[in-house]
């Protein structure tokens, strides 16, 4: 029988959860979990959505998936799902974050650093008014 901190799946013998593994998903942290307030709309909201979330990606241990430091290939064969199911975690996170005009050009992406790449690269664009040569 598993035990109270044994996770799903494990015989609980050799078993034990690491909450500071990247892999390490907590049960309140689901697909369906949203982990900030603020949705990116664009360019207007772009840095204050980017600062949100990377902050919580950090409080989740997760921000490696989207920068870059921990990637596929950087886990073990015998984790590899594992890294796989965390990154589709941070993948919902990031898509239920955007805005639903945002969406629809992400909705099938599959890599977390992908999306926050194009995001970077679509949005991160300074504010005409603010920055003009005029």
């Amino acid at each position: 029988m598993a035990g109270f901190n044994d996770p799903p799946g494990g015989s609980g013998k050799n078993d034990s959860i690491n909450f500071y593994d990247p892999l390490y998903v907590h049960p309140s942290d689901n697909a369906t979990t949203t982990i900030v307030t603020v949705k990116l709309t664009g360019n207007e909201n772009f840095r204050i959505w980017r600062s949100s979330m990377s902050r919580a990606l950090k409080a989740r241990n997760k921000l490696g998936f989207v920068d870059g430091t921990f990637k596929k290939d950087s886990v073990e064969t015998n984790k590899e799902s594992k890294w796989e199911r965390a990154n589709a975690v941070v993948c919902s996170w990031l898509l239920s974050s955007i805005s639903d005009s945002i969406y629809a050009s992400h909705a099938y992406s599959d890599n977390a650093q992908g999306i926050w790449d194009n995001l970077f690269e679509t949005y991160n664009k300074a504010d005409g008014d603010r920055f003009s040569a005029f």
